[in-house]
């Protein structure tokens, strides 16, 4: 009756199998519990995987986060649905237990070879019925034997070699050992085998929740790689955009600098036009009034009348005529030479910049603009401030020179540059050879000071008694009475002469274009940045980085400068019919150079002479 009414319940609880396994173990619910989340698992499981943890709870399926350990409960319907399944599997019909070796729990009996087994003996090594186990229950002769469910493939659990039940398991060889084979494993750590099966299952179930959690952190690693690279291709985007806005505020700049720089060029060409227009105006009426009086003096010399001839003629004779004038017309050359060296200036930082390595750019360029820098509309890079004169601003061009003196560069070889000759080969050439390496100078008057009148179209300076008004420029010197030349060298031979006149207060140089325009570095030979030799009164000296050094007097009035950038020197000599040494300078030069002069008294004239 019992099996009647057991049976149909059975069917039920069929295919609950996966429903009730544990995800962590694999295994059925031991003592299984449930999460917040709706979840079960087993309780030791849970356990194991939070154990360590102070924050970050989360369900090991669903992933669902907890702010903190919750308190579970055992899930009791649980628990008994399992002692159920648990129950009826030996006795279904659909599923049937297997044992430790896979096979089915349904064994014949050794003896009858019909009924099915109910017990096996390990002793024996048989499996019996409930008939034929009746001996080993009732004579105190199998009293030791011990039973287990029924069992198939006993000859599986008897060591080969002797025949024995294999009781023990040795954890060096990793192999199930009877007693006889204790005596050659000895020396190995050895035990039962239900104790090295529980072991192996505690260190199964203890890796496998490793690997749950290193599961888990790889997830969590997984998520924050992408979360990084999602930042990272953001962070890139926001930079490119403020680089777009920085390079359109550059291009903006100097097209405004352009504009500008166009619109006073076409001021002055349409003030030059309106000049010719008026000109032509004037001419034109001058020419109709001698086209009049042309007109009437052949009219009188047709008159045949002698009275009346000579009446017009008598008029004719008050008429008077000028010959015809031209006024001289041109533009502004100061203004478009200012014009354009500002557009050069601004050409050559950029260059300069874009030119440089990028280690120099990092070290010697300016921070970056700070939010609140940002946030200005004045707000523009140093580099390229613009003042409202049309020139560049003091602050770029020293800030490219800065640049240039914190990291010299390397000059190449002479060996690999023909044109960078030995020094030695230049003192023995004559006036000749050396005008080869002709160069046309001329003096740049934004870089003037004020006492220092320039002549004959900026090719002749002298002293002025009263300052003359220029404008204001960056590249004006404002403490000693000096002047640039308008070109520059950056590389290749050059040689250029000058004519002193009454030679007591003067100097003969040339300088990078970074050096200082204010204060007492200012002045040539009394910085690092400039190179020169110095007439005062009657004693002579050559110049450099605030270092003096006497030299012998010379009569010559028409001073030469050779300057070879690659090679690394600059000489001055004194022009005659024998050149005459008066200086050499030797120096590895890092920027562009340029000719550099000062006059003092009064009466110093010094003259560029122009070579062919």
């Amino acid at each position: 009756m019992a099996e009647l009414v057991r049976a149909p319940s059975v069917p039920s609880l069929a295919g609950l199998e996966e429903e009730l396994t544990c995800s962590i173990c694999l295994s059925l619910f031991e003592s299984p519990v449930t999460t917040p989340c709706g979840h079960n698992f087993c309780g030791p499981c849970l356990d194991i995987t939070w154990s360590g943890l102070l924050a970050g709870f989360s369900c090991p399926q669903c992933r669902a986060s907890f702010p903190r350990r919750p308190e579970l409960q055992k899930n009791t319907v649980l628990c008994r649905v399992v002692e159920q399944f648990q129950s009826a599997q030996p006795a279904g019909p659909a599923e049937e237990k297997k044992g430790w070796d896979g096979s089915r729990a349904e064994v014949a009996c050794d003896s009858c070879l019909e009924a099915a087994a109910a017990k096996t003996c390990l002793t024996c090594m048989a499996s019996f019925c409930l008939e034929h186990l009746r001996p080993h229950q009732e004579s105190p002769a199998f009293r030791d034997h011990p039973l287990c469910p029924p069992l198939r493939d006993l000859q599986r659990r008897k060591c080969q070699e002797h025949n024995k039940l294999l009781e023990f398991f040795c954890r060096e060889h990793a192999s199930c050992i009877c007693c006889v084979c204790l005596v050659s494993h000895r020396t190995c750590l050895t035990g039962p085998v239900p104790q090295a099966k529980a072991e192996k299952e505690s260190q199964l179930k203890n890796r496998l929740t490793e690997l749950y959690n290193q599961s888990e952190k790889a997830s969590l690693a997984l998520d924050e790689v992408r979360v990084l690279q999602r930042q990272t291709s953001e962070t890139a985007a926001r930079k490119m955009d403020l680089l777009r806005s920085e390079f359109l505020e550059i291009k903006a700049l100097i097209e405004e600098e352009e504009n500008q720089a166009m619109k006073k060029v076409e001021e002055e060409e349409k003030r030059v036009c309106d000049k010719f227009d008026y000109v032509h105006n004037v001419l034109g009426k001058k020419k109709n009034e001698i086209q009049v009086i042309r007109d009437q003096i052949e009219m009188t010399l047709t008159e045949d009348d002698d009275i009346t001839f000579l009446k017009k003629a008598a008029k004719l004779r008050q008429t008077s005529t000028k010959d015809v004038f031209i006024p001289r017309i041109d533009l502004d050359q100061n203004l478009i030479h200012t014009i354009y060296q500002g557009a050069f200036s601004l050409k050559e930082i950029v260059k300069r910049t874009v030119n440089q390595p990028q280690e120099k750019k990092m070290e010697g360029g300016q921070s970056r603009p700070s939010v609140e820098e940002k946030a200005n509309p004045q707000w523009k890079p140093k580099a390229f401030q613009i003042n409202p004169s049309n020139k560049l601003s003091a602050s770029g061009r020293k800030a490219v020179g800065s640049r240039d003196k914190k990291k010299p560069a390397k000059s190449a070889p002479n060996t690999a540059n023909p044109g960078a000759t030995s020094l030695e080969s230049f003192l023995t050439k004559s006036r000749e050879e050396l005008l080869e390496y002709a160069a046309k100078i001329t003096l740049d008057f934004n870089t003037a000071h004020n006492k220092v009148l320039l002549s004959d179209r900026n090719t002749k300076m002298s002293v002025s008694e009263i300052p003359q008004k220029y404008n204001p420029h960056p590249q004006r010197f404002t403490y000693c009475s000096q002047v640039l030349g308008f070109q520059c060298f950056k590389r290749g031979i050059h040689y250029w002469e000058v004519e002193l006149q009454r030679n007591n207060f003067c100097g003969i140089g040339i300088c990078y274009g970074s050096m200082e325009r204010e204060g007492a570095d200012s002045r040539l030979g009394r910085n690092s940045n400039s190179w020169c030799i110095e007439w005062f009164n009657s004693k002579i000296s050559a110049w450099h980085n605030d270092l003096e050094k006497c030299l012998p007097n010379t009569k010559a009035t028409k001073i030469g400068v050779l300057l070879n950038y690659e090679g690394g020197f600059v000489i001055f000599l004194g022009v005659g019919e024998k050149h005459n040494l008066i200086y050499k300078y030797r120096a590895q030069f890092t920027e562009a150079l340029y000719p550099a002069f000062w006059v003092f008294s009064s009466g110093t004239i010094l003259s560029l002479c122009q070579l062919k």
